[in-house]
């Protein structure tokens, strides 16, 4: 009995197909036609691709003939093909109401503080103390530059000390910044000190009646002067150089553009035609003939008349022999005040003296070392 034969089922005779072939075969007598059809399809094909290809060359050869004759312009947008925005009248606000001028000012004004830069709220600005808004210097710079005029000061003060009068004038008129230079570290100077012997004299003589007249013998700025004119008491005012109106210029170890004399040979004299009730030096007896100076004044001064100085107490190698010099050119020493730490302060009255000969005073100007010149360590 074959395989397979069940009753009412039968397998055809055919061969069965190979297990690895899926192509179906058409019948032998197809092949044929499906060739041909095959062909012609083919045909067909080229030559859509042929008239494909060539559509496309002839055009590229157009556009490359037409690029070579002018230039390509470049595309215009036009409003057609730009999109255009569906207008929301949603969106669309109403008109804001006016604002009042003041609160306008008020926005304004907040606006103009938040415009400022975020880093400015962080600088801190600059005090006065490091930056000086007269002169444009921080503060080290400033106190660099006071360093500077202390040091010119005390070279020019040696200088003036170590020198003759007539030679400090000279100096000082060929060339004027010396004296500037010279007061400016002056004034600086006097901050440093516990008081001012000007300030005392200006103090002590302002009680004195309205004639009184003072004499300011190498008064610098004329501080007496500034102050006690204006209370009616008449100051004269000399030094070396002037630029002041309150200043005449003169060399106060000469002679003084004021009336007074020396008295007669033979007696006792205490001159004539004096007018000056006082005479002060106030830190002025510097030049090396400052003896020449105390003369002056007792020319100068009327009979009786007063004699007030102030002087460093560190330039005095010993008070009785100053007070002794001062004596013989014809004065009498009525106080002395030694309080102050900085200055020592006297006060003499005219007294008639016998008329000296140059001799006699050639030995009383040979005794200048009795006040030591101010001499300042180098630095």
């Amino acid at each position: 009995m074959p395989l397979f034969d069940v009753p009412g089922w039968s397998m055809p005779a055919d061969p069965v197909p190979e297990a690895g072939s899926r192509k179906r075969k058409r019948p032998i007598s197809d092949a044929g036609s499906e060739t041909q059809s095959r062909i012609h399809s083919a045909e067909i094909n080229l030559e859509k691709l042929v008239k494909k290809l060539t559509g496309k060359r002839d055009v590229g050869d157009a556009r490359t003939n037409a690029a070579s004759h002018s230039k390509p312009k470049p595309r215009r947008k036009t409003k057609e093909s730009q999109p255009t925005a569906e207008v929301d009248k949603k969106s669309i606000s109403l008109p804001m109401p006016l604002m009042k001028a003041s609160d306008r000012a008020t926005k304004k004004t907040k606006r103009s503080h938040d415009s400022r830069p975020p880093d400015s709220e962080e600088q801190p600005e600059r005090s006065s103390k490091d930056l000086d808004s007269s002169s444009g210097l921080t503060g080290m710079q400033k106190n660099m530059k006071q360093k500077l005029e202390g040091a010119r000061f005390r070279m020019l003060n040696q200088t003036l000390y170590e020198s003759k009068s007539e030679d400090a004038q000279r100096m000082m008129q060929e060339d004027p910044t010396v004296y500037t230079e010279y007061h400016n570290g002056f004034r600086q100077q006097v901050l440093s000190w516990p008081t001012n012997p000007a300030d005392h004299y200006v103090e002590t003589l302002s009680s004195y009646h309205v004639n009184t007249i003072v004499a300011d013998l190498g008064c610098g700025d004329a501080a007496i002067a500034r102050a006690l004119i204006p209370k009616g008491i008449s100051v004269l005012s000399f030094d070396l150089v002037s630029h002041s109106p309150y200043v005449v210029e003169a060399d106060i170890c000469g002679t003084l553009p004021l009336p007074g004399s020396e008295g007669t040979e033979g007696s006792l004299s205490e001159g004539e035609a004096h007018i000056v009730d006082i005479v002060v030096f106030s830190l002025s007896l510097m030049s090396t003939n400052w003896p020449k100076s105390i003369r002056e004044a007792w020319r100068i001064l009327k009979p009786n008349g007063e004699l007030k100085i102030a002087e460093v107490t560190s330039r005095f190698r010993n008070l009785e022999n100053f007070v002794s010099l001062v004596s013989s050119i014809g004065f009498k020493l009525k106080s002395k005040d030694e309080r102050n730490s900085h200055f020592t302060l006297f006060e003499f009255r005219k007294v008639p003296r016998r008329f000296k000969t140059s001799n006699e005073w050639d030995i009383i100007f040979s005794k200048t070392d009795t006040l030591k010149p101010c001499e300042y360590k180098r630095r």
